[in-house]
């Protein structure tokens, strides 16, 4: 009785085994990835006070319609869907882009929105005229979400730094922003916006695990970490600090504001090079 025992639970066992086995899904490739997944963040070097002897802090654009920023958007791992998932998890604090007085700008990080404030960007209600079988029309009310294909752009806000104590002249991004396209009802484009900011010391840890598409090679992987600290991307500067706190657009439109721009680039280049004896 007993021996009969051990088989039937041995036989259960099989079957409960192979049943597993058969849901487990097959390795979608030929070896296991889990270079990214398993990263840890790099951190920055410690940098006191002390030893920043110059500075300037720099917003810019990276438009994700340059050839360069298009990895950005691969459907498969779109940052903006890195960026949506993490704040809905709770494990990225997005912060409000919407200026709230005379000393807040919208730009730093003194407003946390809640992953329910964040769900709601960009949702509203809208009416359609539906025709019933008896030819009358009924109006239903239906509930839109975000469009993430919507975000066109993303405003990166940073501090160019030069420290004596390594004589290294770097930029840090401080945050991101997702710049969304605004529409009118009838969809129409009317203006963009960034939809709230992250920060990006905090989003280093949730980047550093995001893959990004690699055009040159599947196996040579790297993050979304890798991309901005390594500076991978296209940008073009609108504004820079100054005594007015300008935008470029404030004062340069057209032709004008892309020879400012590249002036600001330019100054950065030429302090750098100025620092140095050849």
């Amino acid at each position: 009785m007993k021996n009969k025992f051990i088989l039937i639970l041995a036989a259960i066992l099989i079957v409960s085994a192979a049943a597993f086995a058969q849901t487990e899904p097959p390795l979608d490739g030929v070896y296991k990835k889990d270079v990214v997944s398993t990263a840890r963040v790099t951190p920055y070097a410690s940098l006191r006070e002390a030893d920043a002897m110059w500075a300037k802090r720099v917003w810019r654009v990276i438009d994700l319609r340059e050839k360069q920023n298009l990895v950005m958007t691969y459907p498969r791992n779109k940052l903006i869907d890195v960026i949506m998932d993490a704040v809905l998890a709770g494990e990225l604090t997005a912060y409000s882009a919407v200026s709230t007085g005379p000393k807040d700008f919208g730009d730093e990080f003194k407003v946390p929105l809640t992953p329910e404030e964040v769900a709601m960007i960009g949702a509203r209600n809208d009416t359609l005229d539906v025709e019933q079988l008896d030819g009358t029309v009924v109006q239903e009310v239906y509930a839109t979400q975000l469009n993430r294909d919507d975000v066109v752009a993303y405003r990166v806000k940073e501090d160019w730094i030069f420290d004596r104590q390594r004589s290294i002249f770097e930029p840090r991004i401080l945050g991101i922003a997702p710049i969304i396209i605004l529409r009118n009802t009838a969809g129409e484009e009317i203006d963009r916006s960034p939809l709230f900011w992250i920060y990006f010391p905090e989003a280093r840890s949730v980047f550093a695990n995001a893959e990004i598409f690699n055009r040159q090679n599947d196996a040579a992987r790297f993050s979304y970490d890798d991309f901005f600290v390594q500076r991978m991307f296209s940008s073009y500067v609108i504004k820079w600090s100054n005594d007015k706190d300008f935008r470029i657009q404030d004062y340069a439109t057209g032709m004008d504001a892309l020879i400012e721009a590249n002036r600001i680039k330019q100054e950065l280049f030429q302090f750098e090079h100025d620092l140095w004896e050849y």
